[in-house]
């Protein structure tokens, strides 16, 4: 007999997967309408399954953040690798040679010290594709001025077992404009320099359906897949595209406006962006006021004596790359028929 959503253990994690593979079809639509690569990031599911299928649909590799992640992917078959990070120290250059050597994977650099790292490394062997990380508004890593960026796509030219890769970004939120701009300039300079740029790769899923004409070649969402409450606050979707939620009980009413759910930080993070509370319950307005390590709570601003104890609920978590990762496992399900549990296999996977 198939099993249910009733017969779930709670908290655990639901993924529709009608709404995933409409969420998946939808964004590779836009991608071939608009010229664009597309080349997911895994961190957001973390499962070879979802990996493959977003292949199967048309993209042209997956992305990953860490060596582990990169580790796991490969081992499961994927052989078109991403990694937009910064890979530093023998044990870690050393596992980055061992994957290229099996996979094709391009890393990324801000710094002379690491393209040093990399053609010590890589001075035999299967040269490794380096892009150009660029620092376009996000104030995290990444060169800070085009100059910059063509000094260090020199250094990556001149070392023997390094290929130039292209430019390499994840902008700021709305302000596509600013990003634009810091590109154009920097294959303006390259152009001028005769240095041809083989790609320029951005990362983002809100700006990813506002893209229209762009020096962008490819482009690297991850939370598209599932969506949450965040996403859907940037206007990337609505809460009827969110894939995941959260399965909770209500395990203590205490007054009739607190309601007490088995879904703490541990389950959903503390991770709250720009919104208020820490997840919306599915199907209405009510949101988790606040969290401790195994509970969830709920201030109702009318008394109400229902969900009662025992009842469950499903949440829609702000940001469900990191929910992800908290969960061993993931329930694949279709309306309320379970149709596999799968383990999340990246998870963990941040070394």
């Amino acid at each position: 007999m198939a099993r249910t959503i009733a017969d779930l253990e709670t908290p655990c994690i639901l993924i529709d997967l009608e709404k995933v593979e409409a969420n998946l079809q939808r964004a590779q639509a836009h991608a071939d309408a608009n010229g664009y690569s597309l080349r997911p990031h895994i961190k957001t599911h973390k499962l070879p399954r979802f990996a493959k299928r977003q292949l199967e649909l048309g993209a042209r590799g997956i992305t990953v953040q860490k060596l582990g992640e990169a580790e796991v992917m490969a081992a499961a078959g994927l052989d078109d690798l991403f990694l937009p990070y910064n890979i530093l120290g023998a044990a870690k250059l050393a596992r980055l040679k061992a994957l290229n050597d099996k996979v094709t994977i391009a890393v990324t650099a801000d710094s002379p010290d690491t393209v040093a790292g990399y053609a010590q490394a890589f001075s035999t062997g299967k040269p490794l594709t380096v892009l150009v990380e660029c620092d376009t508004g996000s104030k995290r890593c990444g060169v800070q001025t085009p100059a910059q960026a063509l000094a260090l796509a020199r250094q990556i030219q001149g070392s023997p077992g390094l290929r130039f890769g292209g430019l390499m970004t994840y902008p700021p939120g709305g302000k596509l404009d600013a990003t634009e701009s810091w590109l154009r300039e920097a294959i303006d300079l390259f152009t001028q320099a005769g240095i041809a740029v083989p790609k320029v790769t951005s990362g983002n899923t809100p700006d990813m359906w506002r893209s229209g004409q762009s020096v962008v070649t490819e482009r690297r969402p991850g939370t598209y897949i599932y969506y949450d409450r965040m996403q859907v606050a940037a206007g990337a979707a609505s809460f009827d595209d969110c894939a995941l939620t959260v399965l909770a009980t209500v395990v203590s009413r205490p007054t009739a406006n607190r309601i007490v759910l088995d879904s703490g930080s541990k389950t959903l993070s503390n991770d709250i962006g720009n919104l208020e509370g820490y997840g919306l319950i599915k199907g209405t307005d009510i949101t988790l006021k606040y969290l401790n390590e195994e509970h969830g709570v709920i201030e109702l601003a009318t008394p109400s004596d229902t969900p009662r104890v025992g009842d469950r609920v499903q949440i829609i978590p702000n940001h469900v790359c990191v929910v992800s990762n908290l969960f061993d496992v993931v329930n694949l399900v279709t309306g309320d028929t379970v149709v596999e549990t799968v383990p999340v296999a990246a998870r963990g996977r941040v070394d």
